[in-house]
C-alpha cells in the first residue's frame, strides 16, 4: 500500500501528523535529501515538501520528476509561500496543454 508523507521544518509539518500523514521534520538540506531517499524506497506515493526546504534540494527532487512515484509536491511552510509550487504547476500545465491557460494576465 502506498503512503503519504511530508518533509519540512518541525513547526510546519507536525500538524499533518494529526491527519495521518507521515512526518519527517528536518533542519538541513542533507537531512531532507536523506528523508526523500528513504521515503522513495519505502513506497511513498505522495511526498509534500515545504518550499523553504525544496529550494535547497532541487537537484534531488528533479531526479524523481520523470518517475511515476513518488509525486513530490512543494507546499508553503509556516514562513509563507516562495511561489515554487505555483511555478511548477504553471510549467506542467504549459507542457500538457501547450499554452499558459492559468496565469495569462500575470
Amino acid at each position: 500500500m502506498y503512503k503519504v508523507g511530508i518533509i519540512g521544518d518541525k513547526d510546519s509539518v507536525l500538524g499533518f501528523k494529526a491527519i495521518g500523514i507521515s512526518v519527517f521534520p528536518v533542519t538541513t538540506p542533507q537531512e531532507a535529501e536523506d528523508a526523500l531517499k528513504q521515503m522513495s524506497r519505502e513506497q511513498y506515493a505522495v511526498i509534500y515538501i515545504t518550499e523553504q526546504i525544496a529550494k535547497d534540494i532541487t537537484s534531488a527532487i528533479s531526479r524523481y520528476s520523470q518517475e511515476r512515484f513518488p509525486a513530490i509536491i512543494p507546499i508553503p511552510g509556516n514562513q509563507g509561500s516562495l511561489g515554487i509550487g505555483m511555478s511548477g504547476l504553471k510549467r506542467n500545465v504549459e507542457r500538457a496543454v501547450g499554452a499558459d491557460i492559468l496565469f495569462r494576465d500575470e
